[in-house]
């Protein structure tokens, strides 16, 4: 592992031990500070970032075979996981879902991607993760807000389907990147000064989600059933770099760095992002904090071992 990747990791670990400090002497008020910096970064911060991603997106200039070389076996593991979890009820499915397959592609990825593979496979890297939150986060609320309206009561199929798609669309992550991609269809482009104001909200989700990942953790713990945060850690650390490196090598043949950005943006430990969803639906925040914390620790084993593996194709 390269030093810079290794220096990120420690920025990490302090910026997450800032946030449990300040949760265990109370600097940031009472038991509620969790809900309240995740409910900031849900309502202001991370709309801010998906609206100006969406809008300044260039169609034209995606590389569509790596795209889908990333994004179809992701889906794939998102659905078999949400699948798997369909036993329980309410937002479980939807927040093991993320825990698995949401990874740490800002903090952790964008450092390994320019150490890794320069400035040609850190275009890859930045192309991946300018589509990243917009795709998973769109159909992962999807799912969690038809389960919560099915559970809500017995009613129409027509009902069901209208409230799902009103609570999907009229949502803080799936309206800005509605928002910003019919801006974009129109040929919008965004004047100077609101781009500037986009840019300084979007720049706090990244500091912001990881105070809150030491918040949560002195609030929460890491949950009383480890089984389940062990599952969805699996599922991101090994599981989901091999389905990417299956698909994108032997399904589509990509090869070379393309190929080993594709694996290695796979094998990133459980992103923030997770824990502001689970927040934002009150469900498995312990167990989502302790998924986040211990798969970065194990990165460090890890990344190497699909580093080895990549070396060897």
């Amino acid at each position: 592992m390269s030093l810079a990747v290794f220096y990120k990791l420690l920025s990490i670990v302090f910026a997450a031990a800032l946030g449990w400090v300040a949760a265990r002497r109370r600097w940031l008020g009472g038991d509620d500070a969790a809900r309240v910096i995740s409910n900031t970064a849900f309502f202001i911060f991370v709309p801010a970032l998906l609206f100006r991603t969406a809008a300044r997106l260039d169609f034209a200039a995606l590389p569509w075979r790596t795209l889908a070389a990333f994004f179809v076996p992701v889906l794939v593991v998102l659905l078999a996981v949400y699948a798997l979890q369909r036993r329980h009820h309410g937002a479980v499915p939807s927040v093991r879902a993320i825990s698995g397959t949401f990874g740490n592609s800002v903090q952790i990825g964008i450092p390994m991607a320019a150490a890794l593979f320069g400035e040609a496979g850190l275009a890859i890297h930045i192309t991946i993760v300018s589509l990243h939150a917009l795709v998973l986060l769109a159909v992962l609320t999807t799912l969690v807000e038809l389960d919560l309206a099915r559970a809500a009561g017995p009613s129409s199929l027509r009902t069901t389907l209208a409230l799902t798609l009103r609570n999907t669309v009229i949502h803080p992550v799936v309206l800005p990147v509605v928002a910003g991609l019919l801006f974009n269809a129109a040929g919008g482009t965004l004047p100077a000064a609101v781009d500037e104001a986009l840019l300084l909200l979007a720049s706090a989700v990244v500091p912001v989600c990881l105070v809150l990942i030491g918040v949560s953790l002195a609030t929460y713990g890491v949950g009383e059933r480890p089984g389940s945060a062990a599952f969805v850690i699996a599922v991101k650390l090994l599981v989901m770099p091999a389905a990417v490196l299956a698909f994108a090598h032997w399904g589509l043949g990509l090869g070379g760095m393309p190929l080993a950005v594709v694996v290695m943006l796979a094998a990133m430990p459980v992103g923030s992002n997770a824990l502001i969803f689970a927040q934002r639906y009150r469900t498995l925040e312990a167990e989502t904090t302790g998924a986040i914390v211990i798969s970065t620790v194990a990165f460090a084993v890890t990344a190497p071992l699909w580093l080895a593996v990549l070396a060897l194709l």
